[in-house]
């Protein structure tokens, strides 16, 4: 069985550590949130917890496009 709290967004515009930490820190901004970890190389964020569409909208306010894989 899968965790519904668990899930993994496509972020585009990531290029830099620098990037990463900025949507790192959005992820994680959001209420709910209790880990975000950015694959730079991927170009994804796993998430666990918080409303996918909150992350979402953090990290787009933070400059980068995200959406559901």
């Amino acid at each position: 069985m899968t965790d519904p709290s668990f899930y993994t967004l496509i972020v585009k515009g990531m290029s830099c550590k620098h990037c990463e930490a900025a949507v790192t820190e959005a992820a994680q901004s959001v209420p709910g949130v209790t880990a975000a970890t950015v694959n730079l190389e991927d170009g994804m964020i796993s998430v666990q917890g918080g409303e996918p569409d909150a992350v979402i909208q953090a990290i787009t306010k933070a400059g980068y496009s995200a959406h559901r894989p």
